[in-house]
């Protein structure tokens, strides 16, 4: 049995349920019903359920849409360089529990989202990826999954999955974890 944990935003928890369904029965699944919302609440939230990661085999974990948010027209809450501090230091934490840790990319909003462009998705997509990189972090490009159709796969909210952007997350997800767990 191989231990699974899934960490994140509200993109996970769109997806995890699906993940645990295509994993079946040779995956214990750890994940919390709490939005992990920016990268330093998901920092903050690996203290509180350090018990419950422990021993994982491997580890899938997404932050973004928090962090890029610009809801006052001021720029994103997180600015990008205090975001790649933040992946760094998670990134770290996980780490120390496996080698087996895998980033999602910041999945793509509708064009009309006011507070998420995805010109700042991309953005922090490649802040992300260079920063975790260098790192031995995989990554998996959910935002390029999505980005080809987006009225497809991102629902009337502008943010979050419809039901085939779950399945195509979920399916990458599943994948991804599968593939470092024969590691």
């Amino acid at each position: 049995m191989k231990k699974i944990t899934l960490l994140g935003d509200s993109i996970r928890l769109n997806y995890e349920k699906r993940v645990s369904e295509l994993l079946g029965p040779g995956y214990e699944i750890f994940r919390y019903d709490d939005n992990g919302r920016f990268a330093s609440y998901t920092m903050r939230s690996l203290f509180d359920y350090r018990d419950s990661i422990a021993g994982s085999d491997v580890i899938h974990w997404n932050n973004g849409h928090w962090d890029l948010c610009d809801l006052f027209s001021d720029g994103p809450f997180t600015p990008p360089d205090q975001y790649a501090r933040n992946l760094k230091r998670i990134a770290a934490i996980l780490l120390k529990i496996t080698p087996n840790v895998i980033f999602a990319t910041t999945t793509p909003v509708r064009p009309e989202n006011i507070y998420n462009s995805n010109e700042n998705v991309m953005l922090y997509n490649t802040v992300a990826v260079e920063t975790l990189s260098p790192m031995g972090i995989t990554v998996n490009d959910l935002y390029g999954r999505l980005s080809a159709d987006i009225p497809r796969y991102i629902c009337d909210d502008l943010i979050h999955l419809t039901a085939e952007g779950v399945e195509v997350c979920a399916s990458a997800v599943a994948q991804a974890i599968i593939q470092k767990a024969s590691v």
